[in-house]
């Protein structure tokens, strides 16, 4: 069956499939970014003009999202974002996404967690060749405000426990992550 819904099956070239893994790239740097608070990093990821929508608790330019973050994040001990799976629709230099996503903090005292599940509804552009976004809203679906598990490194002693900062292990273990 053929459909000209935008979202349907069909071939694609290897330049949509090279967008495709740009944006995939793009989402998952902002995940990065985000819990190992490089807000440098999550710059990059906008165009200078680009806006952030986190209604009710910022909306406005992406330099003021960056801004407003250090001052959020300040209130969790560490947090985990993780994008699910990501439907993009292009047109030209100008693409969509729809971007599902589960976004988990841990309070500073360690007995709360906070559970988004969301979508992400990102426009983006791609300006000298360069997918950025324009545009990022945040959808809640469900939250969750749970105790947390005592302990919370489940017997882990050793592997290495994740961090916010530039000491979180992935730099000393991704050389190329660190320079």
């Amino acid at each position: 069956m053929v459909s000209d819904h935008p979202l349907a099956p069909r071939a694609i070239s290897a330049q949509e499939a090279a967008n495709r893994e740009a944006l995939r790239h793009l989402v998952a740097a902002y995940g990065h970014g985000i819990d190992r608070r490089d807000y440098d990093l999550v710059l990059s990821l906008y165009h200078d003009d680009g806006t952030d929508d986190h209604t009710p608790y910022y909306s406005g330019s992406a330099k003021g999202y960056v801004d407003w973050l250090p001052g959020m994040m300040a209130h969790w001990r560490a947090t985990s974002h993780v994008m699910l799976s990501a439907l993009y629709a292009f047109d030209g230099d100008r693409a969509e996404g729809e971007v599902v996503a589960r976004a988990w903090h841990l309070t500073l005292d360690g007995t709360r967690q906070f559970v988004a599940w969301g979508r992400y509804a990102d426009r983006y552009e791609r300006r000298d060749g360069i997918w950025r976004f324009a545009h990022r809203s945040f959808i809640l679906d469900h939250a969750e405000d749970l105790p947390a598990n005592a302990g919370d490194d489940f017997g882990s002693d050793g592997v290495g426990r994740g961090r916010a900062g530039r000491d979180d292990p992935v730099y000393a273990r991704l050389p190329l992550f660190n320079r």
